[in-house]
């Protein structure tokens, strides 16, 4: 998602002027010429921006002034919508977590309106995740210094020029494709050791996912796959199992130097007594002296080995997890990837057109799936948190690919062969 950037746009104050610009005639069927949503959260900022807008001459609908009382919110939003020349979507975290979701839940009649109704997100906080049916959109920040210019000029300008220039109105689900998605944060992360798996909530489907998913309980069988590694993989794992481990096996070594000295002793008693010498050897006790003294140093080696091993044992067993969750995921053109055992990325991506690919590549087509499932299984972890980040381990291959403007998953397969990364 770009920041907006009029490059024809004269030098303007900061301060809203009356006069700057025209304001638009509303046709027939307006009442208003902008609708703007907001978080109750967000309303002492947001009715600042409103009382100024509305000094210039501009109409503008809000739900506490202008909803009708007894109609539900989607009916109000809806007509609210559909008699505004513009809709204004005031994004904050609040506004992401809440009002969005009102959206989401009749997206088809939002997006009906949104045809013909040209959307101006304004990004009110700096790192606010974008919802997935915006992220295509160009969009304003309230912290640019001429933001209110700007917006004043976006929103006297007549619809039929915007098109093509300043804001877009919606377009297909195909220009989400290779969009990154909010990443999942585990739940237990503040009390999560490096060497430990996080776990993730598989109770709710999160907002930015309810439309992308047709059939929810993937997501949850998804999650619960990533889960299980904590279970299954983890008991043996944790620091205080492997130190009580570590001091049985002490207890034991001490118990077969204590053994070995006794047998030795009886034997140098039994071998020196005729000649009267002394019946403890002094190599023994230095024998016995450095064993003891190497006890903590491997106690301490150990323990770091340990930690370095668990570290990258619980990211492979995530990731594999991860391989098999998204078996379930592609289904509903979404990835998931693990670089840590905290945070899952998200991305959504169409495998469609890859998986045929495969399947011109296999002749049997039994071949050519289980072909496929082995590379999600093995790579579309990797794959995932490199779209994700917008950053691959190689060169843009020279030819394009099914992901367009990106490195597609049967590209990135392909590289990772050629380095022999196949397991």
């Amino acid at each position: 998602m770009n920041s907006l950037s009029l490059q024809t746009m004269e030098p303007m104050n900061c301060s809203l002027s009356p006069y700057s610009h025209d304001v638009p005639t509303l046709r027939e069927g307006e009442c208003y010429h902008v609708f703007i949503s907001y978080s109750s959260t967000d309303y002492e900022r947001t009715h600042s921006l409103i009382d100024q807008l509305e000094e210039c001459g501009l109409q503008v609908c809000y739900h506490e002034r202008d909803f009708i009382p007894g109609r539900t919110v989607l009916e109000n939003m809806s007509d609210c919508i559909q008699e505004s020349q513009k809709v204004l979507l005031v994004l904050s975290s609040e506004f992401v977590r809440s009002r969005w979701c009102l959206l989401e839940a009749n997206m088809s009649l939002f997006r009906d309106c949104l045809e013909r109704k040209p959307i101006v997100p304004v990004l009110l906080e700096p790192g606010v995740s974008i919802p997935l049916h915006l992220c295509h959109l160009t969009y304003l920040e309230a912290d640019d210094p001429d933001f209110k210019n700007k917006l004043l000029k976006v929103l006297c300008t007549p619809n039929q020029q915007l098109q093509g220039s300043t804001v877009v109105p919606f377009q297909p689900p195909s220009i989400y494709n290779g969009k990154a998605l909010q990443p999942l944060t585990a739940v237990n992360v503040e009390r999560l050791n490096k060497w430990d798996c996080g776990q993730f909530s598989d109770m709710e489907v999160p907002d930015q996912l309810r439309l992308v998913f047709e059939d929810h309980n993937k997501y949850r069988e998804a999650v619960r796959i990533i889960n299980s590694v904590s279970e299954n993989k983890v008991w043996l794992r944790p620091l205080w199992v492997r130190v009580l481990i570590y001091i049985a096996g002490v207890i034991f070594f001490l118990l077969l130097v204590a053994s070995g000295m006794y047998f030795t002793i009886i034997f140098s008693v039994g071998h020196f007594l005729p000649q009267k010498q002394n019946t403890y050897p002094v190599d023994i006790w230095v024998l016995t002296l450095s064993s003891l003294y190497c006890i903590p140093v491997g106690f301490i080696i150990q323990l770091g080995l340990w930690k370095m091993d668990d570290e990258k044992y619980i990211l492979r067993e995530m990731q594999k997890a991860v391989g098999q969750a998204n078996m379930l995921l592609s289904e509903e053109k979404v990835l998931m990837g693990s670089q840590s055992n905290s945070k899952l990325y998200l991305v959504y991506v169409s495998l469609d057109d890859c998986k045929q690919e495969f399947a011109e590549t296999f002749s049997e087509q039994v071949v050519a799936e289980e072909m496929f499932q082995r590379a999600l299984m093995f790579f579309s972890s990797g794959y995932s948190c490199c779209l994700a980040k917008k950053h691959f381990p190689f060169a843009q291959p020279s030819s394009s690919g099914h992901l367009e403007g990106g490195v597609c998953f049967c590209q990135y397969v392909s590289q990772q062969l050629s380095m022999e990364k196949w397991e």
